[in-house]
């Protein structure tokens, strides 16, 4: 992928060095990207920059981010410190987020921690229950490469692999979605983030099961809030996403068909959901 125009970096309090995006205008929306993702997943997002200044956030150990040498700082608590280490850096009292995957969760864990610099939340694909399909299948290829010779191939390739989840995805869609989580190298496509994350998540889920998160989702309430879920997800059940709308009948809420875990965010449905949200922060 080229670098985005605004890419910039900042120190995090333990040292680390973290790569961002920082550009157009109007009020701020910190992108945190999912658990294995970087701040390309955003680029459909970008449709929004003369509406909204879009921030994009490599994660530690992901994307243009320096890895952290000790794995065990990969939790959603730290990641949480660290958007708000860079919304500190940039000066910005408040922000809303759209968050993917665990990027969501952050957002969630912001919103007890820190509930006065949220603005607003977009869940993307994510909520405060998790299917265990969905982690089975997670499991399954963290930290591994994707035995792929270049990105032609895994345009090839990406269509069985993930099916049925996804489905009438076009070839430079997967062209797209294959630059943004792999990169070319003489041995193959390589992964664009620490393998060692496959450490901590195994580690996370030995006390996954004691978490309740509904808590930490009602607390998004009283800003204005969206979901953006794929028909086919296997992490996001569409009985989790109604007991959601149930707990806070504002949220905005889309469901996008041929999607799986998770939608690409340049569907009509994602853009449509995202274009409400920024309406109601204005």
């Amino acid at each position: 992928m080229s670098d985005p125009a605004g890419l910039s970096q900042f120190q995090t309090a333990d040292g680390l060095t973290l790569t961002f995006a920082d550009e157009g205008a109007g009020p701020p929306l910190l992108c945190l990207p999912g658990l294995t993702r970087n701040m390309d997943d955003f680029e459909p997002v970008m449709n929004f920059a003369d509406r909204a200044r879009i921030i994009r956030l490599d994660s530690r150990g992901r994307g243009r981010s320096e890895f952290d040498p000790n794995w065990r700082n990969y939790t959603i608590p730290q990641e949480a410190m660290d958007a708000l280490a860079l919304l500190d850096h940039l000066k910005i009292n408040r922000a809303a987020i759209l968050g993917t995957s665990r990027g969501g969760l952050i957002a969630m864990t912001l919103a007890v921690t820190a509930r006065n610099r949220l603005a607003g939340t977009v869940l993307h694909d994510i909520g405060p229950a998790l299917d265990l399909a969905g982690l089975d299948f997670i499991m399954g290829y963290i930290g591994r490469p994707p035995g792929l010779t270049d990105f032609e191939a895994a345009v090839d390739a990406l269509p069985d692999r993930m099916a049925p989840r996804f489905a009438n995805v076009d070839r430079a869609t997967w062209r797209a979605y294959a630059r943004r989580i792999w990169r070319e190298t003489p041995q193959g496509l390589a992964l664009r983030y620490d393998p060692k994350l496959r450490d901590a998540v195994e580690e996370g889920f030995k006390t996954a099961s004691e978490v309740d998160l509904w808590p930490l989702f009602r607390a998004l309430d009283g800003s204005p809030l969206g979901l953006i879920r794929g028909a086919n997800s296997d992490l996001l059940s569409a009985d989790t996403a109604a007991r959601m709308q149930a707990e806070i009948p504002s949220m905005l809420q889309t469901t996008v068909p041929d999607r799986g875990h998770v939608p690409f965010l340049n569907e009509p449905q994602s853009q449509a959901l995202i274009a409400e949200f920024l309406d109601q922060l204005t």
